[in-house]
């Protein structure tokens, strides 16, 4: 069961059929919400569309108990006793946005509770998909970890705010006291500026409200363009942190790369490609000039020879010899399997060899063996 409402180790049938029916239950959900504020359409398919809400809940209800109940699987959670897992799993913040989504519905039972705002409580249902987005997961981690930069950007903000209504109050004030009567009832222009709406309902009617309002209306421009540089920056370095543990992992499944230190890594890791190839898909064809050779990460491929076909699984390599020699592909090599495999292209692999001689004897040693085992060809 902790298989299918969590992506099972291989993204089993199951778990993503499971998927898929949550991720069509919520985009369902958003479309019938929308639908219920058509009049025709509330009147003429009103119950259907209850009907429809109740179902919704008891589904989301199902799936939240089976993942509180099944987090005890997770590795974390052996060594704990499993209340404790539950309870720490349940506080994690996709848990809390499942139970915000089905909880309102079991409080109308228990308090009277307005349907608008039920409705409302209803469009919480859309933030399910992000469990299914890596893109929203990311951007979350990134609020949360530039918390603090947003957070002295927000109080700028309000800085701004108040020096905007202060200034305007007292430039306006006599002038127009409906309206710039006090420093609260003048937030609504300084808000309207700053953000660079502009609705035009209240504007400056004197020099000095003029003049100060232009001020205000550059400052505007730099106050937003603050937190969304925080915000961008930040998620590049999360791309960019995301992208290198994957790299880093595959590199790790390479057997010729285990004695390198994590500097040597790092510094390999820019000149590697990671490719995925379809089963059948030609990776290389024979009488092509060689220009890279392949780390294989996971999958397995077959070299075509003369005398049969030879494969190749995790963590072997091939195209190095053709690099060596500097001559064109021996074989034609097809992807048997999905596969993923690290591309290394000649000016980085004679670099590497240069600066690396242990490399280049591993992979003659590996060539060799290759050779000998197979006996035949079978250098790409």
């Amino acid at each position: 069961m902790h298989e299918i409402v969590e992506q099972g180790p291989e993204g089993t049938l199951a778990s993503r059929l499971f998927d898929y029916v949550i991720i069509f239950l919520v985009v369902t959900n958003v479309i019938a919400f929308l639908l219920e504020t058509v009049p025709e359409i509330a009147l003429a398919y009103g119950k259907p569309l209850e009907y429809f809400d109740l179902f919704s809940v008891m589904v989301f209800t199902v799936e939240y108990v089976l993942r509180i109940w099944t987090s005890v699987e997770f590795p974390y959670g052996q060594n704990e006793k499993p209340w404790k897992t539950r309870l720490k799993y349940a506080l994690r913040p996709l848990q809390i946005i499942d139970l915000i989504v089905i909880i309102p519905f079991y409080l109308s039972f228990l308090f009277v509770i307005d349907l608008r705002v039920l409705r409302i409580l209803r469009l919480f249902r859309l933030l399910k998909l992000t469990r299914y987005s890596l893109a929203m997961q990311s951007l979350i981690l990134v609020i949360s970890n530039e918390r603090k930069a947003l957070f002295g950007a927000v109080l700028l903000m309000l800085c701004l705010l108040l020096f905007a209504s202060t200034g305007i109050y007292f430039a306006e004030h006599q002038a127009q006291p409906d309206v710039f009567g006090s420093i609260p009832m003048s937030m609504w222009w300084a808000i309207s500026t700053l953000t660079t709406v502009g609705y035009g309902d209240v504007v400056p009617q004197t020099v000095l409200g003029k003049l100060f309002g232009g001020i205000v209306m550059m400052f505007g421009l730099g106050m937003f363009a603050l937190p969304i540089g925080i915000l961008a920056t930040g998620f590049s370095h999360e791309s960019n942190r995301r992208d290198f543990v994957v790299s880093w992992s595959l590199v790790a499944k390479v057997p010729m790369f285990s004695k390198l230190d994590a500097n040597e890594i790092a510094s390999l890791l820019p000149s590697l490609n990671s490719l995925t190839f379809e089963p059948g898909e030609v990776i290389v064809h024979k009488g092509e000039p060689a220009n890279v050779m392949f780390f294989i990460a996971f999958g397995r491929v077959e070299v075509e020879t003369e005398n049969g076909p030879v494969f190749l699984s995790n963590g072997e390599h091939f195209g190095e010899m053709a690099l060596l020699e500097h001559r064109t592909r021996n074989h034609t090599v097809r992807a048997d399997t999905k596969c993923r495999l690290l591309a290394l292209e000649a000016p980085d692999f004679d670099r590497l060899m240069r600066s690396k001689p242990e490399l280049l004897e591993t992979i003659r040693q590996t060539a060799a063996e290759r050779k000998n085992k197979n006996q035949h060809e079978v250098d790409v």
